[in-house]
């Protein structure tokens, strides 16, 4: 069967390279190894050296580039290692426009590396296509787009900003970490090139560091993969075959942790010690109809705001389910307090106009069961000694 005509979960565990071609194994094997022999040194040949290319990693490259409807995809040691592979391409002069709400590592590798190399950004809110409109200037060569945002789920418009950026040849990127492929692609609305923290939902288990970079363009794929090379930012063996395990089950798991997130949204909206919640099935969420006509899901990531660090501090103290940690989109719920953990390195003044305040906190549903959960987080909730103002 060809791959356009499968369906998602079909090519989930079809849409790479299902068998070893030389042993006939049903798991691509680990190929953990550095070089390869040549025997024939003068010729060329697919495999020498693992930072040029690994089998496993092929693999991996192959699989996402076809769940994301793109001719080529790039495995890299982290989601901040794709991240800075695709925007360190830019160039002394050039501009580079950003949404507002905005992962804390890529506001800091832009604010703080794009100067050294003389590129200029700016930050727009994502929610307005005239305020993307304005900022393009002639220098204007890129516009990266995150959507849902973290933490605050904005919702940007991808056809809208396609549509400008194509009318100044700019190019596009967005990072698609919290739809995966299941719920969102981005290349098929008109995306340059899409972006992952594969640690996230994608290998899903919280046991692998890992980013992917996907494009359909041939140039800017002969890019990537020069600076992934030159970067020596490749992912190992080893994470690109847990990865591939971890794609297999991707759907049967956020399946699930879409139904837990869209559950909880609901019912924290209720109570009275919440004073908001951030997700994109909510009735009153900004940009919802936008986002339902981008994606399928509102996806398995909820933020709440209790008000104030010392009720956040009251609700940490007794919830037991999740954990608290820096990451999202294992199969347990995890809890984020993004003021002190994933915005942290963006001063505390730009944080609090972006709206991530200390009552903040962010809420990545596993797979446990939803009334298990949403017991234990009333629970907490109960301890929780103010109302939220």
């Amino acid at each position: 069967m060809e791959m356009k005509n499968m369906k998602l979960d079909t090519k989930l565990i079809h849409g790479g390279p299902l068998l070893d071609e030389y042993t006939g194994s049903s798991s691509i094997p680990i190929y953990q190894a550095s070089t390869f022999h040549q025997a024939h040194f003068t010729e060329q040949q697919e495999f020498t050296y693992t930072r040029f290319g690994n089998p496993t990693r092929k693999a991996l490259e192959e699989t996402i580039a076809c769940l994301e409807c793109g001719e080529y995809g790039f495995a890299f040691s982290s989601g901040m290692g794709a991240i800075t592979a695709v925007l360190l391409n830019f160039s002394k002069g050039d501009h580079v426009i950003l949404c507002k709400d905005i992962y804390g590592g890529t506001y800091q590798l832009v604010t703080e590396m794009f100067p050294k190399y003389g590129i200029e950004y700016s930050f727009v809110d994502e929610t307005s296509l005239s305020s993307w409109e304005e900022a393009i200037k002639e220098n204007t060569r890129g516009i990266y787009i995150e959507t849902p945002s973290n933490p605050l789920l904005t919702i940007t418009d991808i056809k809208g900003v396609v549509k400008l950026a194509k009318q100044h040849n700019i190019k596009t990127m967005i990072d698609n970490t919290f739809m995966t492929p299941i719920y969102q692609n981005p290349i098929t609305l008109g995306v340059d090139i899409v972006i992952h923290s594969a640690t996230k939902f994608i290998n899903g288990h919280s046991d692998v560091t890992a980013g992917l970079v996907v494009t359909s363009d041939e140039e800017i794929a002969n890019t990537i993969s020069k600076t992934q090379k030159m970067f020596g930012s490749m992912l190992d063996p080893y994470n690109c075959w847990l990865v591939l395990r971890g794609i297999k089950t991707m759907n049967v798991r956020m399946e699930k942790e879409v139904e837990n997130a869209d559950f909880i949204a609901k019912e924290l909206q209720k109570h009275s010690k919440v004073k908001a919640v951030y997700y994109p099935s909510l009735a009153n969420h900004k940009g919802k109809e936008i986002h339902f006509s981008q994606a399928s899901s509102g996806g398995a990531v909820l933020t709440f705001d209790l008000g104030n660090y010392e009720n956040v501090k009251d609700f940490f103290a007794n919830v037991t389910l999740p954990i608290v940690a820096v990451s999202l989109g294992g199969v347990e719920s995890i809890l984020s307090y993004p003021f002190t953990m994933s915005h942290a390195v963006i001063p505390e003044e730009e944080r609090l106009n972006l709206g991530v305040t200390d009552g903040l906190i962010r809420l990545s549903c596993g797979i446990e069961d939803k009334y298990d959960l949403l017991n234990d987080i009333f629970k907490a909730l109960d301890q929780v000694k103010s109302v939220a103002s």
